[in-house]
């Protein structure tokens, strides 16, 4: 009985080198199965066994990596300094959302000029003004201590909402395209479904972090939040003509035509509804500001 226990020990808790070579080989393995419609019957049955056992030994460990994570967080400064400090987690994500949208930015551009298309222009402009609004920001945050200039952040934050209001218009282009021209992205099924997953998770976290940032009481962080918010929100938007090219085959094109209208004009009048309330919001901090009013950022 002993020998049994200490067999199956060993089978549940292998090496963690061997855990961390297997998971890749395990989703592999499941991306050659899914993917390939001639795949060798035995081959799949072992990718489909080998991911089981894969997802069995890292489900057990989770206890010890939660365990690893919470002592990382604590005792490493860098991450001790980068929890703990709003602006530079604030930094740190407008560093690496300027240089993607750039490339964006410019790659869509260049097939706009490649493919003579409006649809890869439209989407330039997106980009870029994702782009502009983020190099605005990240200026600002590198030259003054969030929180202790409300004027000036203001300022920041109504501008930020006339990018969005323009950006606004490269949206309804955008939809318009989707729509007349059915433009859109065309995926394989296990890519669509891997874009899904990080969309929503992108989405999710992009709400939480709007309504968390609001206790710093500093327009200049919420303007950083409100920008990732519209781009998630339009990610959905891409993400749903995925969806249909992937999945929707079977579907008429009535259908196709109501759901990216529909989906279009909501994520439309969404980013366009966060623009008007940032440009009044700060209108009326900025003007009760100039009067002498101490008011709360929010």
């Amino acid at each position: 009985m002993e020998r049994f226990k200490q067999i199956m020990l060993r089978v549940l808790f292998p090496h963690p080198i061997f855990l961390w070579l297997l998971t890749p080989i395990a989703a592999a393995l499941l991306i050659y199965a899914f993917a390939d419609p001639n795949a060798n019957e035995i081959a799949v049955y072992a990718s489909y066994g080998i991911s089981f056992y894969a997802l069995v030994i890292l489900s057990v460990r989770v206890p010890a990596i939660v365990a690893w994570i919470k002592r990382f967080k604590s005792e490493n400064r860098y991450a001790r300094l980068y929890l703990s400090d709003a602006a530079l987690r604030a930094k740190v994500s407008l560093y690496s959302s300027f240089g993607i949208n750039l490339l964006f930015a410019l790659f869509q551009a260049w097939l706009g000029v490649y493919h003579g298309s409006f649809w890869f222009y439209t989407l330039a402009v997106y980009y870029a003004s994702l782009a502009f609004m983020r190099f605005f920001l990240l200026r600002d945050i590198k030259s003054f201590d969030v929180g202790l200039s409300p004027l000036r952040e203001w300022k920041r934050y109504r501008f930020c909402g006339w990018v969005l209001l323009t950006m606004d218009l490269a949206l309804a282009l955008m939809v318009f395209f989707m729509v007349y021209w059915k433009r859109g992205s065309v995926h394989h099924e296990i890519t669509t479904i891997a874009i899904a997953a990080f969309t929503f998770f992108s989405l999710t976290m992009a709400i939480i972090n709007v309504i968390k940032y609001r206790k710093y009481q500093s327009p200049l962080l919420s303007a950083v939040k409100a920008i990732s918010l519209a781009s998630a929100s339009v990610s959905m938007l891409t993400l749903e003509t995925a969806m249909l090219n992937s999945f929707g085959q079977g579907e008429s094109e009535l259908f196709r035509t109501v759901m990216l209208c529909a989906t279009g004009a909501a994520v439309c009048l969404f980013v366009l509804g966060m623009a008007i309330y940032m440009v009044t919001r700060a209108a009326r901090a900025i003007k009760e500001i100039k009067k002498g009013t101490n008011i709360n950022a929010g």
